[in-house]
Formats: structure tokens, sequence, C-alpha cells
């Protein structure tokens, strides 16, 4: 039997969660939530479930701990559970843009002997990206599209009249880590795929405001010594939450059943 450890209860938590409730050979060890917010959490995550504000309040060591909850959980929680010797993996990449907190996270999984993983979340292709990084990349390329509406609350709103476009226009370009600072709520796709190729400042991003997606669009292009690579992903919400991408629960729940499978495609 293996155990794993959610930390948040939002829509991907609750996903995740769900999921693990069906299987017979891994067991949610519980669920770690902001020290304030801890009813909230047990009222989001049901009956039966440990909801506790630090790692060593839960009543059984997990094998496993599952970052759902993003920036604020891994900053709140990633450096305590990687001390602890319990490796984490996390949604949460585009808090690394931050150098400092990256390399307190690589210095607590040096010490506790654990590993810090990124879920590869709403975008693929990184395995690519980091099996070409190994011969040499020339050039990254992140496009991220989304319909109007969803640059709302962002800097798009200052460059474009999200409520007349009338076609696609390109709202931002620069590098993924100025991408990461600012547009937050967009960072993780273009932070993963920074950490799987070329960096933080050599990674190119655009992101465009497109009245003719019905959904979030990720476009990746790649140029190195391997040849050439091209990925197109639209990607779905999860049902009961529009802002919550359908793949960044699922990898997830891939990286939580991996603990129960003999053989990994790598």
């Amino acid at each position: 039997m293996k155990l794993v450890a959610i930390i948040g209860y939002g829509a991907i938590a609750r996903h995740v969660a769900g999921v693990l409730a069906d299987r017979e050979s891994i067991r949610l060890a519980g669920v770690i939530g902001r020290a304030g917010s801890l009813d909230a959490a047990r009222a989001a995550m049901g009956d039966g479930v440990a909801v506790v504000g630090d790692i060593c309040e839960l009543p059984t060591r997990p094998d496993l701990v599952l970052d759902c909850a993003g920036h604020s959980g891994l900053i709140a929680h990633g450096e305590r559970v990687l001390r602890q010797g319990i490796d984490l993996t996390s949604v949460a990449a585009g808090a690394l843009a931050d150098d400092s907190l990256r390399d307190t996270l690589a210095a607590a999984a040096r010490d506790g002997q654990a590993r810090l993983r990124i879920a590869a979340g709403a975008i693929g292709g990184l395995d690519v990206l980091a099996s070409a990084r190994e011969g040499g990349l020339a050039r990254v390329t992140y496009r991220g599209r989304k319909p109007p509406a969803s640059w709302r609350g962002t800097p798009a709103e200052t460059i474009l009249d999200l409520d007349r476009l009338g076609a696609a226009r390109t709202h931002f370009r620069g590098s993924a880590r100025e991408a990461a600072r600012l547009y937050p709520k967009n960072a993780n796709v273009t932070a993963s795929i920074a950490l799987a190729g070329i960096g933080f400042d050599a990674t190119e991003v655009e992101l465009v405001a497109d009245p003719a997606c019905t959904s979030n669009c990720h476009e990746l292009e790649a140029e190195g010594d391997f040849g050439t690579f091209t990925l197109r992903l639209q990607g779905r919400p999860l049902p009961d939450n529009p802002k919550s991408s359908a793949l960044t629960a699922m990898s997830m729940i891939h990286a939580a059943l991996s603990l129960e499978t003999p053989i990994l495609v790598a």
C-alpha cells in the first residue's frame, strides 16, 4: 500500500483525491492546507480525510506529496516536505522563476535525499525538450492562445480592447521569466518549458488573444541538433471548474499512479 498526501483542496486536488479513492493499492494519507483555512479544506474534502496544516502533523508518513495548490502551496510547504525526505510533485512550475526559491528547494531536496518533480501539467512534449537539451537546443518558442475573455485581469487589458477584438492579436513577446512575472496565472506552462529546455531567459514566449479560440491552445516549437519539433495542444477544463486544466489534474493522477506501475515510459 502506497500513501499519497495532497497540498491544497481546490478543484484539481478534489479531482485527484476522487480518483485515488477508487484505487486499491494507493491510499490518501491526508490533505495539507493553509493554517487559517483548515475548516474550509475539511468541508471541501469530506469526512474521513485527515486535514492538517503541516506535513509533520499527518497521522501517517506519505510516500509522495502532490502539490495541487500552485505557487502558494509550493512556497509554504515545499521545503519542509523535501527536508523530511519525501518526494514532492508540484503543478507550480511558475514559482521556480524565482531563483532564490529554486535554490532553497534544491538544497532541501539534497539535504533530505528527496526529489522535487514538476508535473507536465497542461503542456506536453517536455520529455522531448529535456532530451534535446542534452544534444543542444538552439531555439525554444512557446505561444499561448486564449479567448479574449480569458485574458481579463492581466496586462493584456491595457494593450488590447478585449471586448472588440476582431482578429488574433499578440499582446506579449518576451522571455519566459518576464512572462512568469507579468502573467503569473499563466506562468506554469511557460516555466515548465523553460525548466525542461534552455532556461527562463532564453525561452521565447508569445501570448495571444484570439477570438477564434474556444479553449486554451498551447503551441511549442523547438530547434536544435536533434532536428525540429512542433506541438499544438488544445486543452479542456475540468468539468466542474472552467478555470482548471483537466490535463493538469490528469498529470498529478499519473504521478500518483506511477507509484504502483512496474514499468514506466520515461
